[in-house]
């Protein structure tokens, strides 16, 4: 049960008052840092969104984990060998501790891939696994059932972070709220909708982290963000609105970061729902967009058009996969064709995201050029996340990163029929050649052919649109500059361990 009881927090000289539930102080700094959206859960394998994604990575720790090059590195895993195409040995660190006083064990690593493998949020990044065996507590052998050249990038995924068998058995379905890593931060309460408290983890086993107490605040508006980062109230801002970034890096007391994303945002038709079963009415709407004034007017020129799901600098990306671009005309013949020549309603769905309803805005008045009247629905994160899941949009924006680095992350989570839903596939479209080419990709071993594929589905894609990718933009954030040591990741999950606080 997430702590509800009120909580007033005061930052003065590093530290923070609780005050509602009795006063408690940090023995220590305090961070506090603001995203735009609340957390939805922090089981790993019950969601796969950003805002729970950048909360669990302080609490838990995967076996490898991958820097902002994309080299793999150690993490619970200490070393790993690959004897053969099929199979990686895992040698774990000893004397690792969870936050419950439990020792990992190679028994936690299994338990954790077949929970995950039985996921239906999650499944798709631990799918190629076949078998897991345990000959002595430090040792994890992970078998696939074909070769997968993406096996290391996927395992260190933040939806396969280790978790404590015994933690998750003794929580049950309330485990969301309760949970346990081995990770620099622990878990000490939420209340729903405005923070999560964490606070260091003293026996972490790369040494206890300089930050005391880590507090996420929801602050779902742009503006309001910087605001809270220019007057104290917060040390860190994630996600900063071009309209912001100016004044916000003249201010001598901020330090502004910004770098390229792993991330594209796009639109998402529900491709089983009419009228966007119709492949014709999907490619008309895509013709009246006009993407030129969304990257100027609402990213700033801190964006680029989109021609694929995934960006430049993901394995498997195509240059050569078309872009739409705007044609009236021929979205109007489309819609005629179709069997609309008076034109159609449609609604699209977004969540308390001011970039995406400005696109939403901008795409509205477009539409209109061909007849498309579409109305706008706000719908709040959690619930969006939930109806999209189950298919009861019709359009959709959203943002996906694809946190690997690879291809059959960045597509067959969104265009796979395996992950209609919740996985991924909001637009429940289902394409068998499609399913086909990511299958024999995955398993492909040859770096050029395996590219080839993926190609081949982009093109796919492209053409039938289940998804209209709309820009690859950059990540940002915005500290004081009394917080010491942040580092920008590509992802857009900052890893917050190492940061410290000048005094």
């Amino acid at each position: 049960m997430r702590k509800l009881c009120k909580i007033a927090g005061i930052l003065l000289l590093g530290m923070i008052f609780f005050h509602g539930c009795g006063e408690e102080k940090a023995a220590g700094p305090t961070l506090v840092v603001a995203q735009g959206a609340d957390a939805k859960s922090l089981d790993p394998h019950a969601t796969n969104d950003q805002p729970s994604a950048a909360v669990a990575i302080q609490i838990y720790n995967t076996l490898v984990e991958q820097d902002n090059d994309k080299n793999i590195t150690p993490s619970l895993a200490e070393s790993w060998t690959r004897p053969d195409a099929r199979t990686t040995v895992f040698k774990l660190r000893r004397g690792v501790k969870f936050h419950n006083g439990e020792e990992l064990k190679a028994s936690d690593v299994k338990f954790t891939l077949e929970r995950a493998m039985e996921s239906p949020q999650v499944n798709f990044i631990v799918e190629t696994v076949s078998e897991i065996e345990t000959p002595d507590d430090y040792t994890v052998v992970i078998r696939t059932e074909k070769p997968f050249a993406g096996i290391l990038s996927h395992l260190s995924h933040n939806a396969v972070s280790i978790l404590s068998e015994k933690a998750v058995k003794a929580a049950g379905a309330a485990y969301g709220e309760h949970p346990v890593g081995t990770g620099p931060f622990k878990f000490e309460s939420w209340q729903s909708g405005d923070r999560i408290v964490l606070s260091a983890n003293e026996n972490y086993f790369a040494g206890p982290p300089a930050v005391k107490q880590l507090i996420f605040r929801n602050i779902p508006e742009n503006a309001a963000r910087a605001i809270a980062l220019e007057a104290g109230e917060i040390g860190i801002a994630y996600g900063i609105d071009v309209t912001d970034k100016e004044r916000l890096m003249a201010n001598p007391k901020i330090d502004y970061y910004e770098g390229p994303s792993l991330s594209t945002t796009y639109v998402g038709f529900n491709a089983r729902k009419a009228p966007l079963d119709d492949l014709r009415v999907r490619q008309a709407i895509c013709s009246a967009i006009d993407i030129d004034p969304m990257i100027d007017a609402v990213f700033k020129a801190g964006a680029v058009k989109a021609n694929s799901l995934i960006p430049p600098n993901v394995f498997g990306y195509s240059k050569t996969a078309k872009a739409w671009n705007r044609d009236v005309e021929k979205g109007k013949a489309l819609l005629a064709e179709a069997g609309y020549p008076d034109g159609l309603k449609v609604s699209l769905w977004t969540n308390d995201n001011q970039q995406r309803r400005d696109i939403a805005v901008i795409m509205q008045a477009q539409l209109k050029d061909i007849g498309v009247d579409m109305s706008i629905e706000v719908v709040d994160w959690g619930a969006f996340l939930d109806l999209t899941g189950r298919g009861e949009h019709e359009m959709y924006i959203l943002g996906w990163g694809t946190v690997t680095a690879d291809a059959d992350y960045g597509l067959a989570p969104l265009v796979h029929t395996d992950n209609m839903g919740g996985a991924g596939n909001r637009s429940f479209y289902s394409n068998p050649v499609v399913d086909s080419l990511l299958d024999e990709a995955k398993t492909e071993t040859d770096e050029d052919k395996r590219a080839a594929l993926y190609a081949k589905v982009q093109d796919i894609i492209q053409e039938e649109v289940p998804v209209y990718p709309i820009a690859y933009g950059n990540t940002s954030a915005a500290a004081l500059k009394t917080v010491k040591g942040f580092t920008l990741r590509a992802t857009g999950s900052h890893r917050l361990y190492g940061v410290s606080l000048a005094q």
